[in-house]
């Protein structure tokens, strides 16, 4: 169980972290980053893409989605789960990790909507297993006074990928080409796997239940989805990552069209300005993420320091709305760094709350759950924007809703969750 300490106390969250941590991160937080460059380059080349295979604006939204039908059934069935905590964590990951980046590769080849859509299915399928993989392996191997630091880096990387994806994606496609940039990306990411391999973990936490117990251990079965599911603080976690997930994909999917559709940038703006959102979003998560650490490393409670950040977060990202109002793009633009340096306060802290609450035996299941059904949100937030736009031929009520869904998922964190300790399982 979670507990404060006194003021002054000895914390093993003061202590530095080893090297073989420190490179364990650092692979995690490369491979977050390549994860979410994957996931976001279809809405880079949108408008690149639409002209070329001839799609409406309802088909390029039904495509966006597609990722995420299959990358959402396969945690919230338990699939990615159940993979993860029955076999060794490393090695799923790496698996899922070379099938994402394959998908990626193949999409440039593609040579119509069936086809893109099909390996944009395979994306999903192969990512599907690193959120899972990656909280089981910070609730194994990092302390609660590490863990908003170490969630926070990985965050910085899904951040920071579409920031520098953005930016290399916008630059690159205006002189090459949508096709190149993928092939390119794809088959590159494969250099990643040669240091995993080397350096990953081994040993505790990374092991299957199997395994381990053929090993002679004597850690309780892990606690099943049925479990899980009956606690109400894994539906308000995973009703409020709904939420903000809908404002992050409406964001990554839909904002690059936005500026080049709505503002009139030029592809070589558009990169920019995107790559600056994105890039605030985790600079604002790896400060906000050592912030709350030394706060709890201090004497104060999880639950004091997680809600905090979060609903503050959350709430101040609702100046995305005067975003689709203001026509001044010097006002507007500050005004969307603003709304993302908030919502990078929230994302540091989302993930640390679900392994103190699950520790380390659910917390492979319990992220499978909460991400699998938060991420219905990257069915709905490009669907209903390009259906939002098809009609009403502007992006302001998109806006709207994205701002209204992010102030519900505060609601279930700060309101819905309660105290932040393990479950006594």
């Amino acid at each position: 169980m979670s507990s404060a300490l006194p003021i002054g106390a000895p914390v093993r969250g003061r202590t530095p972290l080893s090297a073989a941590e420190w490179r364990m991160l650092a692979l995690l937080t490369i491979s977050a980053f390549l994860n979410y460059v994957d996931r976001t380059n279809l809405s880079v080349g949108a408008t690149d893409i639409q002209r070329e295979l001839h799609l409406s604006d309802y088909r390029l939204g039904l495509l966006g989605s597609a990722f995420f039908w299959s990358y959402a059934a396969l945690q919230l069935a338990g699939a990615a789960g159940w993979v993860v905590d029955r076999w060794n964590v490393c090695w799923v990951y790496a698996a899922g990790f070379l099938v994402w980046s394959g998908a990626t590769a193949l999409s440039g080849a593609a040579t119509g909507f069936a086809m893109l859509f099909g390996l944009r299915l395979l994306l999903g399928t192969g990512e599907s297993v690193a959120y899972p993989s990656y909280s089981r392996l910070l609730a194994s191997h990092f302390p609660e006074h590490h863990r908003g630091f170490a969630n926070a880096l990985i965050d910085a990387g899904t951040k920071t990928g579409p920031a520098l994806g953005a930016l290399a994606g916008g630059l690159l496609m205006k002189h090459f080409g949508w096709r190149p940039f993928f092939l390119a990306l794809g088959f590159g990411s494969f250099l990643w796997l040669g240091p995993w391999l080397l350096w990953m973990p081994r040993g505790r936490g990374v092991a299957s239940r199997k395994s381990s117990r053929r090993a002679g251990a004597d850690e309780p079965e892990a606690p099943g989805l049925r479990a899980i599911v009956a606690l109400r603080p894994a539906w308000f976690t995973a009703l409020g990552l709904f939420s903000t997930n809908y404002f992050w994909y409406f964001l990554i999917t839909w904002l690059p069209a936005y500026m080049e559709k709505e503002r009139h940038f030029e592809k070589s703006e558009m990169a920019v300005f995107a790559s600056a959102a994105f890039l605030a979003v985790g600079l604002s998560s790896v400060a906000c993420g050592w912030l709350s650490d030394r706060s709890i490393a201090r004497g104060a409670t999880p639950t004091r320091v997680r809600k905090t950040f979060v609903g503050w977060g959350l709430a101040l990202s609702t100046v995305i709305l005067p975003v689709a109002i203001v026509p001044d793009n010097r006002i507007a633009m500050p005004l969307l760094i603003l709304a993302c340096t908030a919502f990078g306060a929230f994302t540091a802290n989302n993930f640390a709350i679900t392994q103190t609450l699950a520790g380390p035996r659910a917390a492979g299941k319990w992220t499978s759950f909460q991400n699998g059904f938060a991420n219905l949100a990257g069915v709905a937030a490009p669907w209903v924007t390009g259906s939002i736009v098809e009609r009403t031929h502007a992006f302001y009520w998109a806006f709207v809703a994205a701002a209204a869904i992010v102030l519900c998922g505060a609601a279930c964190f700060v309101v819905g969750i309660g105290k932040i300790e393990e479950v006594k399982w």
